[in-house]
């Protein structure tokens, strides 16, 4: 899969902050990285996984 022309981006409550994980929706997929090293690689996630973990992690189910 070519991430070159991936649209990535960081959380508002992120602020000015590089210590966060960057995210890029691709097809069927959700692509994640670390701001402050990007080039180490990235982890890709199917988009059901990306939903679980997000609804695990909101605020509401904390």
């Amino acid at each position: 899969m070519n991430l070159e022309t991936a649209r990535w981006r960081k959380s508002s409550s992120s602020g000015s902050e590089s210590a966060c994980v960057e995210v890029a929706l691709v097809p069927g997929a959700v692509a994640i990285r670390d701001t402050k090293n990007r080039d180490a690689g990235i982890l890709l996630v199917n988009a059901s996984a990306w939903r679980a973990l997000t609804a695990y992690t909101s605020p509401a189910s904390l």
